[in-house]
């Protein structure tokens, strides 16, 4: 059997899920045997191949339009997605910004904080991605299978990578669901 070509990308979260897959130690050689990592945001290799990947993995929540893309493209170019952490999954921490008008955040962001210097203003350049309503990953591409938590636990991930590489869809249950 082919080792699973796999991909990985961060949207609106923290890069805690990414942290936490350092996190798994000397069992990323055992991934590295396992599987052929083609893109994720701590390599070199920032985008999926054209030609597609086994299994894409996002972490994070979807918070602008950029992030709308990073999504559409990972789906398009893989055949299962992962949706890696609670932002991806439920739309985490940063959903809490959905509280508040767009108009407010921003406000608050750049022209409001205590650190902030005077005569500052919201940024309007039309390069910038136009933020949106934060949302779960779902919401924006269909996702194969969720892995929760803030960030998953290392056990977690190697637990889905490993049951990927070996051909299977991985279930999350009994102490893998305990966290501490």
């Amino acid at each position: 059997m082919a080792k699973p070509k796999i991909a990985s990308d961060w949207l609106a979260g923290c890069a805690g899920c990414h942290m936490s897959l350092l996190d798994i130690d000397e069992r990323i050689v055992k991934v590295a045997e396992l599987t052929d990592l083609r893109a994720t945001p701590i390599t070199d290799l920032k985008e999926p191949d054209e030609s597609g990947v086994d299994v894409g993995i996002l972490e994070g929540g979807i918070n602008n339009t950029y992030n709308e893309e990073v999504a559409h493209r990972m789906r398009n170019r893989c055949g299962l997605l992962v949706a890696l952490g609670d932002c991806a999954v439920f739309g985490g921490v940063p959903a809490m910004r959905n509280f508040f008008t767009l108009e407010e955040t921003l406000r608050r962001a750049y022209v409001e904080t205590e650190s902030t210097e005077p005569n500052s203003a919201v940024p309007s350049d039309p390069e910038l991605a136009k933020p949106t309503e934060v949302r779960a990953l779902q919401d924006v591409v269909p996702v194969d299978i969720y892995v929760p938590g803030c960030p998953p636990s290392p056990e977690v991930i190697f637990h889905v990578l490993s049951e990927l590489a070996q051909g299977r869809r991985p279930e999350i249950k009994g102490d893998l669901l305990d966290w501490h």
